[in-house]
């Protein structure tokens, strides 16, 4: 009998750009969280299924506003082309 280990499999490595978008994005996502969009208000907003939701929506949102956006991590990083 063999168990296989359960470590996950190792992906590509991800190249500086790539790292540096991703923290663009979390940078993002945390400030979102504090000065993002408000909930709506209404009828049929709100409850108690709201909030837990909520982070999935500002993470969009944040993922949405990296790729628009160049906050210049990568240069800041030393990340060369």
């Amino acid at each position: 009998m063999q168990i296989d280990p359960l470590v996950p499999a190792r992906g590509p490595k991800a190249g500086p750009h790539a790292v540096a978008d991703q923290l663009e994005q979390a940078f993002l996502e945390e400030m979102l969280k504090y000065c993002g969009p408000s909930p709506a208000e209404g009828a049929f907003f709100g409850g108690a299924g709201e909030d837990p939701f909520a982070s999935f929506l500002t993470r969009e949102h944040a993922a949405l506003l990296a790729r628009r956006l160049d906050l210049g991590f990568a240069a800041m990083l030393g990340a060369r082309e």
